[in-house]
């Protein structure tokens, strides 16, 4: 299994009525209620934008330096985002797509490379106790 993230730019999302926000929350929910049956869904949330920003931190200096609020330049905010452990990128692309339906906003998909390899190293040692005649218990 690997880890995705699915998520969203606030500027992404349309001007909705309220009404219209709130049928996209109960969509979304729903949604998550059947990844969470799937076994897929491990962390979602939303409603980030501008005015959730708390601090920008900057290292430059070898010591953090806290300044509120996000970077000037910044354009574009994290909306929101849905974490899923699902066993390849297929899968992933699918339950981004059906997000993706329920708001009714575009949706992108990271993948954690850690994951991945971590994957890779365990069926790659379990290759290697096979083909040397010694079982997966040892």
């Amino acid at each position: 299994m690997a880890l995705y993230l699915i998520a969203f730019n606030d500027e992404w999302v349309p001007d909705l009525t309220l009404e219209e926000l709130r049928e996209r929350g109960t969509s979304g929910r729903a949604l998550i209620e059947e990844m969470t049956v799937a076994g897929v869904f491990v962390f979602s949330d939303g409603g980030l934008d501008a005015s959730t920003a708390l601090c920008s931190v900057d290292p430059r200096s070898g010591s953090p330096v806290f300044t509120d609020g996000p970077f000037a330049e910044t354009k574009e905010h994290l909306g929101g985002f849905a974490v899923v452990d699902v066993p390849g990128d297929a899968e992933a692309r699918y339950w981004a797509g059906r997000i993706a339906v329920a708001v009714g906003w575009p949706q992108e998909v990271h993948r954690f490379p850690h994951r991945v390899l971590g994957a890779r190293r365990i069926e790659a040692h379990a290759t290697w106790l096979l083909e040397n005649g010694m079982s997966l218990d040892s």
